[in-house]
Formats: C-alpha cells, sequence, structure tokens
C-alpha cells in the first residue's frame, strides 16, 4: 500500500498551522514540569539512511517551536515517547512498537534507529507523546544487499532559504512519491532577518538573531521544520542528508571560518548538536565536540551505492581568498576538499564496488567551470575546481577501479547544471569520464529566471558543461540497471506559495556510457512565464546566483 498524493497534501495541511506558531516564555517550576504538553509534535516526523533491515526514524517535540532558548517551550524534564511501525498507513498490522526518551539535553529530539526488518519493504510510522499522536510518515528499506532492484525513484535538493521564498518546491517533490530523497546542505541559513535579501524584498523573515549559539541554531532548525512543505517531504520517504556552510556559517572550511572569530570552535560545535537534534541520522554521527561523523555511504541492494561526502569539515582553507581566480594554489597537490581519511575511504570504496551505478552526493561544483573567455582560466576557489588535485585524484580513482557508472550529485550554486567530466577539460575532445547532475535551489536567491538552453555565457568555453537553469527547483531521478534518467524540475515562482512544478529537460545516462544525452527541452510556459515577469531575455541576463551573493 501506498500513501496517495492526497493523503500526503491533507497530511500537510493539517500541520500547517503550526507555521503560525511564535515562541513564548515557558513557565518555571515544579508546577511547570507536571503540566500535561500542549500539542508537541509542530516539526512533523522523518526518517532517514535506511539500510536493508531497517532506518532511522525521527521527531523533536516543540509545543512553541520559536521559543528564543530554542527548547520549544517545553518543560525542563524527560518525556517518553511512544513509536509504532506498521505495514499500512492505517496501523492495523504493526510490526514494531517501543518507548524512546525525549531528554531535555537533546531539545527533547528523539532517534529510534531500527534492524532487523524485511528489506526492500515499505513501512508507516508515528509517535504519541502523552495524549498526543504525530503525523504518520511513509519510509522504506532498501532492498537487499544481494539483488538487483528493477527501478529506485530518486530524488535531490539543495539550499532553502527561508527568507527567500515558499518551500513549495518541497510538496511538489514529495508529490512524486520518491523512494529515496538526497538533501545536498544549506538545509537552513544563519542569517539574521533582513542580512541576505531578493530583489523586491524577502517574502518571509527569519525569527531570532544570525545564529551563533545552541539556542539561536535549535530555534533556527525548528522555524524552518515548522514548514508544511517540508514536513510533507520528510514524511514521503527517507532522507539522506549532509551540510554545506550554512549550517554553521557561509563559507567555512574546517576549522577557518568566514571571517577571524575566537569564538568559532564553539560556533561549530552547536551547529553541529543541533543539525544532529534535528535531523534523521544514526547515531554514529552524534557529534563529539567540534567534530562529527557525516561521510557514509547508502546501499540500494546492487543497483546503486550513494557515498554521502563532507566536503567542509576537512578541506584546506579556499585559496586566494576565495572566490572566482585563476589562482595558482588551486593545483597544489597537497591541498584537499575532503581530507586524506575522507578520500581514503572514498577510493577504497570504489574499489569494492559492485553496484550499477556508484553516485556521490555531495556539497559543491565537482567539474571545471571557467568564468573567462580569455587565456587565464578562472573558477571557483570554494568548489572542486579550487581543490584540482583532489579532483584529480578522485576521478583517477574511479578510473583505476573500473567504476561501471560514476555519477556525481551536487547542491549549492542556486542553478540547475547538468555536465560531462573529463580528466583534462583543457582538452574539448578528451574522453567523458563521468557525469555530474546539479539541482537548484528550493527557494534560495528566490525567484530567478529561465533561458533558452545553452545559453549560459560560459558555455562556449566550457564545452563539457550541458545544460543551465536558474529557475528554482529540484532533480529527480529514475535509477535502472539500464540507465539513469534525470528529470530537472522547476517552478515560475516562490515568492509566493502554490506554484507549478514542471520538467524543465531530462537527460540519459546510459549503462557504461558516460555522459549525458538531452531527451527533453521544455521551456517555460507562457502562463507561468506571465505570473513571474521572468522571460527569456530576463534569463540570458542572469549572473550565476553563487556570485552574487554567497
Amino acid at each position: 500500500m501506498s500513501l496517495s498524493r492526497r493523503t500526503i497534501l491533507l497530511s500537510g495541511a493539517a500541520l500547517g498551522a503550526a507555521g503560525a506558531v511564535t515562541g513564548v516564555p515557558v513557565a518555571a517550576g515544579a508546577a511547570a514540569a507536571r503540566r500535561p504538553l500542549a500539542y508537541p509534535f509542530t516539526l512533523g516526523v522523518a526518517s532517514g539512511d535506511p539500510d536493508h533491515d531497517g532506518f532511522v526514524l525521527w521527531t523533536r517535540l516543540a509545543p512553541q517551536p520559536l521559543a528564543e532558548d530554542g527548547l520549544g517551550g517545553m518543560p525542563d524534564r524527560d518525556v517518553p515517547v511512544h513509536w509504532e511501525l506498521a505495514a499500512d498507513e492505517r496501523f492495523r498490522h504493526v510490526v514494531r512498537r517501543g518507548v524512546a526518551v525525549a531528554r531535555t539535553r537533546s531539545a527533547h529530539s528523539v532517534h529510534v534507529e531500527l534492524a532487523g526488518l524485511l528489506p526492500g519493504r515499505e513501512y508507516f510510522y508515528r509517535f504519541r507523546a502523552e495524549r498526543h499522536l504525530s503525523a504518520v510518515g511513509r519510509t522504506r528499506t532498501a532492498p537487499a544487499p544481494w539483488t538487483m532492484p528493477a527501478a529506485l525513484a530518486m530524488g535531490f535538493a539543495s539550499c532553502s532559504q527561508y527568507e527567500h521564498g515558499y518551500f513549495t518546491a518541497y510538496r511538489r517533490l514529495a508529490e512524486t512519491e520518491p523512494e529515496l530523497i538526497l538533501h545536498l546542505g544549506d538545509y537552513q541559513y544563519e542569517y539574521a532577518p533582513d542580512t541576505y535579501t531578493v530583489p523586491g524584498g524577502n517574502p518571509r523573515d527569519h525569527e531570532g538573531p544570525e545564529t551563533r549559539t545552541l539556542a539561536n541554531y535549535r530555534q533556527r532548525h525548528a522555524q524552518y521544520k515548522t514548514d508544511a512543505d517540508l514536513q510533507a517531504a520528510h514524511a514521503v520517504a527517507p532522507w539522506a542528508v549532509v551540510f554545506d556552510d550554512h549550517e554553521v556559517e557561509n563559507n567555512w572550511a574546517d576549522d577557518v571560518p568566514e571571517a577571524p572569530d575566537p569564538e568559532f570552535p564553539a560556533r561549530r560545535a552547536a551547529a553541529f548538536q543541533a543539525y544532529y537534534e534535528n535531523m534523521p541520522l544514526r547515531r554514529t554521527s552524534i557529534p563529539r565536540g567540534v567534530d562529527m561523523q557525516l561521510y557514509r555511504r547508502v546501499r540500494w541492494g546492487r543497483l546503486a551505492t550513494f557515498h554521502m561526502l563532507d566536503t567542509r569539515q576537512y578541506r584546506d582553507d579556499q585559496a586566494c581568498g576565495d572566490g572566482y581566480d585563476a589562482c595558482p594554489a588551486a593545483s597544489d597537490p597537497a591541498r584537499s576538499i575532503t581530507g586524506a581519511e575522507q578520500e581514503a575511504w572514498l577510493l577504497d570504496g570504489f574499489r569494492r564496488s559492485d553496484a550499477r551505478w556508484d553516485i556521490l552526493g555531495q556539497q559543491v561544483f565537482f567539474a571545471q567551470r571557467d568564468n573567462n573567455a580569455g587565456p587565464l582560466t578562472v573558477t571557483s576557489m570554494d568548489a572542486w575546481d579550487g581543490y584540482v588535485a583532489s579532483r584529480d585524484r578522485i576521478t583517477r580513482g574511479w578510473l583505476a577501479a573500473g567504476v561501471r557508472n560514476p555519477v556525481v550529485l551536487t547542491g549549492d550554486v542556486h542553478a540547475h547544471w547538468a555536465s560531462d567530466l573529463k580528466l583534462d577539460y583543457a582538452d574539448p575532445t578528451s574522453r567523458t569520464v563521468g557525469t555530474e547532475l546539479v539541482c537548484s535551489s528550493i527557494t534560495s536567491t528566490g525567484d530567478g529566471a529561465d533561458s533558452a538552453s545553452g545559453s549560459h555565457p560560459w558555455f562556449p568555453f566550457n564545452p563539457h558543461l550541458r545544460f543551465q537553469n536558474n529557475l528554482r527547483g529540484y532533480v529527480r531521478t529514475t535509477i535502472t540497471p539500464g540507465q539513469l534518467t534525470a528529470d530537472f524540475d522547476v517552478l515560475p515562482y516562490v515568492s509566493r506559495p502554490g506554484a507549478p512544478a514542471y520538467t524543465r529537460a531530462s537527460f540519459v545516462i546510459e549503462d557504461r556510457v558516460p555522459g549525458l544525452h538531452q531527451t527533453a527541452d521544455n521551456p517555460i510556459p507562457s502562463a507561468a512565464r506571465t505570473a513571474t515577469g521572468a522571460g527569456a531575455d530576463e534569463g540570458q541576463r542572469t549572473v550565476d546566483q553563487e556570485t552574487l551573493r554567497p
């Protein structure tokens, strides 16, 4: 049985009022500790990190989610939370149940890590705290390791700046009923209200100051989680998540903040703690001060292995002061974006893999992107272009290991891109050795604009770049043993809720044939173009959004 789209929509609508809740001080003392809870499931439910015999179930209790202390209006006491897992959405066939403790020290978050379930099965789950019952979530186990599934429907997304628009894209992704969702970073943003603005003004405001303390980060995550569209996406399928920079602060690199800050270690530790508390992660990712184990693998039988990478926590600082530069240090073989230990782990994973598709879920642009038509190669120091030797080692690593179908998935840049991967980008005739798919943002940088395919001004001197579009959206993939199909879905606007989604372009990657074959190119419908005021000419003039604002 499956959750229908109507079920998802009604479930999301029932929780939509949570978005209007504001922080209210909580009474102190023993009387408050004994007071019955108000409805605590305002942040929804989620699941994540599926394995062939289990997954993680998540919720967090927060009757007043925007409370300034970050504790969600909860009394200062631990609360037992009952959970149920069933084979059907009406819970007539409960297969597991138990009790977890939502502890004050963890902001009353709950992580239930299950094992021993049947592989390749759909399950439904819910929570109860005192007299209150949560919404129902749908999740699934991965197929058995030795099996070859017929297909996997997987979507991926990144960059959801709450202030820049409505999270309609999350709901549209949920309506496609994927079996797995990857989030590739910038799940939330750290800025104070009216600091990071879009033309015409931000449609929504952040609550609280710039996030620096544990209370700040907890409050900010809670504000994002109150969004009914985001809750719908979490409730429809298991997620595998990795962070990028804005979950801490813009463009941080290991122990180096964006600007000198003696308090950065404490800020990083606070951000990591809040990230774990608010994500469906396994206990192996529990932070230890300024360290958090985030890179890991999710296997989908013998069809696909997802190597989820962390390109922030171990990287060398960005070269030449960050930004776009023709920087000699970018080619320094000693520099790494993954760190030596993670790089060795990834290369070992390539050698051991028996998957049909090896997929890297990671944060920043992998292929070369030169923004200069002249003889200099001017690239982003925040992307893999700033760590050329690191990229070369990993690319050669999958070639040496005989990886059958390497595909890199990317977020960060607030626009859809698709590219062929090369060993030698200076030689356009060199063979293609892999493929990169880049998702646009959910909202970051606002509505954006459509443009004719192939019209981006960088394309003439980057012939391996195959597609770019600056509307907001996500990417849907259908992975089979014979091919991977990627649909680049877009929304004509995010400055107001309720936008439709449509597929702007589609590409196919054939088994054992690295590189992209375009199968559809669908310009923005005229009705949607009128609704946004964004036409092809405007899109033509739009500069890549990451250059406008971090």
